[in-house]
C-alpha cells in the first residue's frame, strides 16, 4: 500500500485540516463512482442466454452469416520468429485468414477486438475450432475454465480493469494450436501492451519459445494486472478507517458494505482463474512444454498471492463494519452521557422547587423575607457540589 506523505511540498508540516479535507474529498469522488463490477447486476454487459432446448453450438446464432461492419470488429495479428516480428491491422477477416506467414515466423498470435457470430465462426471453419468452445466466445457470462479438445485447448478468463475508480471485468477467449494462438474480446483495450512491446525486442524470449508461452504472458499480465487494483482497495480502507474514526456516518458503512460484495465478487472471478493455472502448470498437456510449465507455476504463485490479499482486505472490511458500529455506539454513549449529566443537575433543583411548590397552606419558608433568595442559594449550592463531584469522578473531562 502506498505511504501517505508526513510532509506538504513546501517542506511545512501538513496540517490535520487539510489532510481531512483531501481525504473527504477523495471519499466522495470514490463514493460517487463506485468500485463495481459489471457484469452482476449489469444485464446489457452480458450476452443474451440461449433459451432451453436451442441446438448447442454456434450454428445457433441468427447473424452467423452476415459480416458485420467494418468498425464492428478489429482484428490485429503478429507473425513472429526468433529472426523477425510483423504486425498487422485490419477489419477484413479474409485478409487475415488468406494470409500467408512471413519466411521466418514459427508463432502467430491473432487478437480480435468484438465479439461477432461470423467472425467467431469463419476462424472456427479456418482453425477447426470446436463449435461449443465457439458458441462459449460469444456467450460473455462464463465462469473461467479450461478445457481441451483434438487439436487445441480453450481457455476462458475474465480479465479486470479499472478506469476512474470503476472497475470493470471483461471475458477474455482463448485458443491454443500449436502454432497459434487466437485471443478473443468483446472490446478494444487490454492489459497486453507490454507484451506487444517485448514482441519487438530482438532478444525477447517469447521470439524464441512457442505460443505456450505467449500463453503464460498473457495469463501473468492478467493476474499481475489485479495487483494495482487491489493497492486501490488497500487505500480506500485506510481512508475509509480514518473517516470511521472522525465521522462516522451511514454513507461510510454502505461504502464499507459495498466494498466487501466488490471483494466476494473479485474472488469469485480470481478462483477459478487460479484453478485454470494450477490446471496449466500441473497437468501433462502436449500444448504446454516441461520448460513452459515451470513459468505456469510462478503465475499460480501470483494468483494465491492474489487471493491471499483478498481474504486480508474482505476481514479488514469485517473489522471496519465492527469499528464502525462500535464508533457509533460510543458517539451514541457520549450523547447519553452528556444528557445524564445534564438530568443529574437538574434533579435535586427539581426537588426543591417541587417541595415548595405544593399546595399546603402551612409552609414555613413561604412567608419567610429571605426564602426566595435561600432558594437560589441552595440551587448554586447543589449545582456547584455535583460539578465538583463530576470532575473528581472524570466525568467532566479528568480529575
Amino acid at each position: 500500500m502506498s505511504q501517505k506523505a508526513d510532509h506538504a511540498g513546501n517542506g511545512e508540516v501538513e496540517s490535520d485540516h487539510g489532510h481531512k479535507d483531501r481525504m473527504t474529498d477523495k471519499l466522495g469522488k470514490w463514493l460517487a463512482a463506485g468500485l463495481h463490477l459489471p457484469g452482476k447486476h449489469d444485464r446489457k454487459h452480458t450476452s443474451k442466454a440461449a433459451a432451453p432446448g436451442t441446438r448447442p453450438g454456434i450454428e445457433s446464432f441468427e447473424s452467423i452469416d452476415q459480416p458485420p461492419a467494418p468498425e464492428v470488429v478489429r482484428i490485429q495479428w503478429h507473425d513472429y520468429g526468433p529472426g523477425s516480428v510483423v504486425f498487422e491491422e485490419s477489419g477484413d477477416l479474409e485478409k487475415l485468414c488468406n494470409a500467408k506467414r512471413p519466411e521466418g515466423s514459427s508463432v502467430r498470435w491473432i487478437n480480435v477486438d468484438g465479439l461477432h457470430p461470423y467472425v467467431v465462426n469463419r476462424l472456427r471453419q479456418s482453425y477447426g475450432i470446436h463449435t461449443l468452445a465457439a458458441e462459449d466466445v460469444l456467450r460473455t457470462s462464463q465462469r473461467p475454465k479450461l478445457e481441451a479438445f483434438e487439436n487445441h485447448l480453450f481457455i476462458v478468463v475474465r480479465m479486470l480493469t479499472m478506469h476512474e475508480g470503476v472497475l470493470r471485468q471483461e471475458q477474455v477467449s482463448i485458443f491454443l494450436f500449436k502454432d497459434t494462438l487466437i485471443t478473443f474480446q468483446k472490446s478494444i483495450g487490454d492489459v497486453w501492451d507490454p507484451i506487444r512491446q517485448r514482441l519487438q525486442k530482438n532478444n525477447s524470449r517469447l521470439r524464441f519459445m512457442g505460443p505456450s508461452y505467449l500463453l503464460y504472458a498473457l495469463l501473468d499480465a492478467v493476474v499481475d494486472h489485479t495487483f494495482p487494483i487491489l493497492e486501490t482497495y488497500g487505500e480506500l480502507l485506510e481512508e475509509l478507517e480514518s473517516a470511521v474514526i472522525d465521522d462516522p456516518n451511514p454513507d461510510i458503512q454502505r461504502r464499507i458494505h459495498r466494498i466487501k460484495r466488490e471483494l466476494v465478487a473479485l474472488r469469485r472471478v480470481l478462483w477459478p482463474l487460479r484453478e485454470v493455472v494450477n490446471e496449466l502448470h500441473r497437468e501433462d498437456m502436449e500444448e504446454i512444454p516441461a520448460e513452459v510449465r515451470t513459468f505456469m507455476r510462478d503465475v499460480y504463485d501470483h494468483a494465491v498471492q492474489v487471493m491471499e490479499i483478498i481474504e486480508t482486505y474482505r476481514e479488514q472490511a469485517g473489522g471496519l463494519n465492527d469499528l464502525y458500529m462500535s464508533a457509533v455506539s460510543n458517539r451514541m454513549n457520549e450523547i447519553m452521557k452528556v444528557l445524564t449529566i445534564m438530568a443529574s443537575f437538574f434533579i435535586p433543583i427539581t426537588f426543591v422547587a417541587g417541595v415548595y411548590g405544593m399546595n399546603f397552606e402551612h409552609i414555613p419558608e413561604l412567608g419567610w423575607k429571605y426564602g426566595y433568595p435561600s432558594f437560589w442559594i441552595v440551587c448554586i449550592a447543589v449545582i456547584t457540589g455535583l460539578l465538583i463531584f463530576f470532575r473528581r469522578k472524570g466525568w467532566l473531562g479528568g480529575k
